[in-house]
């Protein structure tokens, strides 16, 4: 009964923060415009037209998805939401996607946060796998109240000399730890437990296979009661024949359920699922079982 109050008073907790944030959003006329008329247009013409007029533009987010699918710049481009390129400013300013990659980037630092702060551990270790440049964990470590210290895992070392810089403007140097690795490869990497392990913009590129493998070796090495945060994609953007015709983003749809189903073979556990404005993202926190919270129980008991 107790360990059902504290799972209630944490879904309460995640909800609460979740309510704090300010988030992009697109109202009923933008959303029917795109439908009827941007969308069908960006999804079915030439993708070799819509090529030329992006390079001709000089696109730099066309240029780093070519370059590398997905990746750290590209994310870097939308996560800012202040190209110089006119093309850009019309895709990163108005695209589904890159507005709701903005919205997750706020919404999943933001629970970050909270967990930091709700820890029994201090600091907690955070785990990210697929890192990136951090943008997301630095947000997150900077909006907490109390400290922590994260490790960051990326086969790409161009994107942790961008995260060095960011942790540099954040004062967070000596906080965080960058390791060019497979994140599978977890186990021997890590000279402490992760408290939270952040596995945000990675699970869409990744076959089931892979989801599963990297999930058992993360869990492996949680402490029972740790955290795992990570997202899943829709196909509410409806721009998917855009991006893997133009952009070559083959990106993998995947429902809750689907990514629950994942996750749940390697023993998590009490999903609570936050949807961004736009529908295009949901950011899922689940836990690995074991004694609640000590925080927790004290405010049920409260």
């Amino acid at each position: 009964m107790i360990i059902l109050l504290i799972n209630a008073l944490m879904e309460s907790f995640v909800k609460s923060w979740a309510a704090e944030v300010e988030f992009e959003k697109e109202g009923p006329l933008r959303r029917l415009i795109k439908k009827l008329l941007v969308n069908p247009f960006a999804n079915y013409m030439p993708a070799g037209f819509l090529k030329a007029i992006l390079r001709w533009s000089k696109s730099e987010l066309a240029a780093a998805n070519w370059a590398d699918p997905g990746g750290w710049r590209s994310m870097a481009i939308s996560y800012d939401g202040r190209p110089k390129q006119i093309a850009d400013k019309i895709l990163v300013g108005t695209g589904a996607v890159p507005m709701a990659l903005r919205n997750r980037r706020r919404l999943a630092a933001r629970l970050l946060a909270g967990l930091i702060d709700e820890s029994d551990h201090r600091p907690p270790h955070i785990l990210c796998l697929g890192a990136g440049a951090g943008q997301i964990i630095i947000d997150a470590m900077s909006q907490a109240t109390a400290e922590a210290r994260a490790t960051l895992v990326d086969l790409n070392p161009d994107a942790f000399g961008y995260g060095r810089k960011l942790a540099a403007s954040a004062g967070l140097t000596d906080k965080i730890r960058f390791i060019v690795a497979d994140v599978r490869d977890v186990g021997r990497l890590l000279d402490e437990p992760p408290h939270i392990v952040k596995m945000v913009g990675i699970l869409e590129y990744l076959t089931d296979e892979q989801i599963a493998s990297i999930v058992q070796a993360a869990s492996q090495v949680m402490p029972p009661g740790a955290y795992v945060v990570y997202n899943n994609l829709s196909k509410a953007h409806g721009m998917d024949r855009f991006f893997r015709r133009v952009f070559g983003l083959h990106m993998i749809h995947r429902s809750l359920r689907q990514l629950e189903g994942l996750m749940s073979q390697a023993g998590l556990t009490d999903f609570i699922s936050i949807p961004e404005p736009l529908g295009v993202y949901h950011v899922v926190v689940a836990r690995k079982p074991g004694p609640p919270s000590a925080r927790a129980e004290r405010k049920t008991h409260a």
